[in-house]
């Protein structure tokens, strides 16, 4: 076991961690959490996506990932009783039952995976955890804020909502400027950068080539260079402008890619009629693909475009790195500072500038052998981001909220 975190009566720290639900990106940091940490954690669930089928407004269909998300870990789901659960309103957690469970574990201190829902504002004002040192993780950045008086007004209720968190994990350069900007001191801050389950990407490096080699031969694929988009066919991810920056290619350089769109959502009828208008016949697709098929995704592809116009953090960058896949990402994605790292291990570009996505597109399709080492370059860098960095975060996170 790990040097452990002691409270005043020499026990291990007991801390008590606040997420929406299980997700595939933290469940695997969560197991074996305790040991590694040297503390005695159990997980809050304040909904059961994931784990149990149920609809996911961005992908359009039932949801339930095919990878333990709950082994290695003390849990306790929560009531949820909103009447529409999750994150897309402020009212998707109301759970009137967390806060006695929560005193009933007699924490020493309780990190927060959220805080703009009502049950997270309601539990930072309750009256019994007021000396219990609150500590909080997200991954928000301003890269996309304009000002405005909603703006300023949300300004204002986050800055008197940090007031109470006693530290705060960082996962990137945008997202320490988040805090900054929330009033949030630097002394407060530790950086822990954002991460997937790199292992489990690297040992399915294997049998992923081969998986990924079949899904080439059943999509009609030979020799060309896979350019892939992976998640929601939705508004702000902008598909359609990976479709308007690949027709404006030269046409020597379109003849040996192909598209392939892996995912689903409301855009996606809306994505093969605008590829048809645009006289694109190398846009393909794949169904949603679980957790399991990932790796061949990623393998098979040679380059990942995401244009989103917001993206907090954009983990399928990192994913895609485990398996040799560069990336192609907007400036408001928030791993483009310090992920992507312009023509070493990725492109970056403004958003909805499609001419911009234009050339980033030109210059990975142009030298298949220089895509391939920025490949290499982007397998190599993704290791610095890993979840060792956010247990070391969260140590000292934990040291600083305890004895402040």
């Amino acid at each position: 076991m790990a040097r452990g975190i002691a409270n005043s009566t020499g026990e291990l720290k007991r801390l008590a961690i606040v997420a929406g639900h299980p997700v595939q990106y933290i469940s695997p940091w969560l197991n074996g959490l305790a040991d590694k940490a040297g503390i005695e954690v159990k997980v809050f669930y304040l909904w059961d996506l994931g784990v149990s089928s149920a609809k996911d407004p961005g992908f359009g269909r039932q949801l339930q990932w095919d990878i333990p998300l709950l082994d290695g870990y003390a849990y306790q789901f929560i009531p949820n009783r909103a009447s529409k659960p999750g994150n897309s309103h402020f009212f998707g957690y109301i759970n009137p039952g967390l806060p006695s469970n929560l005193a009933a574990w007699r924490p020493d201190a309780i990190l927060l995976m959220n805080y703009a829902f009502l049950t997270y504002v309601l539990l930072l004002l309750d009256p019994r955890f007021w000396k219990v040192p609150f500590i909080f993780r997200g991954d928000s950045h301003n890269l996309n804020r304009t000002p405005s008086l909603k703006d300023r007004i949300s300004r204002l209720f986050r800055n008197l909502l940090f007031r109470r968190f006693d530290a705060c994990l960082v996962v990137g350069k945008a997202n320490y400027h988040y805090y900054r900007d929330a009033g949030v001191p630097a002394s407060k801050l530790f950086t822990g950068l954002h991460a997937v389950d790199n292992a489990r990407f690297i040992d399915a490096k294997k049998s992923a080539a081969l998986e990924a080699g079949e899904l080439r031969k059943n999509l009609g694929i030979n020799r060309e260079i896979v350019i892939i988009f992976v998640g929601k066919f939705i508004e702000v991810k902008r598909p359609l402008d990976l479709l308007i920056a690949c027709a404006q290619l030269p046409a020597h350089l379109l003849r040996t890619a192909k598209i392939v769109f892996v995912g689903d959502g409301p855009l996606k009828e809306t994505i093969r009629r605008q590829a048809e208008r645009l006289g694109l016949d190398g846009v393909l697709f794949l169904p949603f693909q679980n957790q399991s098929m990932l790796p061949a995704v990623y393998s098979m592809g040679d380059v990942l475009v995401l244009p989103s116009l917001s993206e907090t953090w954009g983990l399928v960058v990192n994913e895609a790195m485990n398996l040799g896949c560069p990336a192609i990402v907007t400036e408001r994605v928030g791993c483009a500072y310090e992920l992507v790292v312009p023509a070493q291990t990725g492109w970056v570009f403004p958003p909805g500038n499609t001419g911009a996505l234009t050339q980033c597109i030109e210059e990975a399709l142009s030298d298949p052998e220089r895509l391939y080492q920025i490949g290499e370059n982007a397998r190599r860098h993704v290791l610095q981001f890993s979840y060792d960095g956010i247990t070391a975060s969260l140590q000292q996170a934990l040291q600083h909220a305890c004895h402040a």
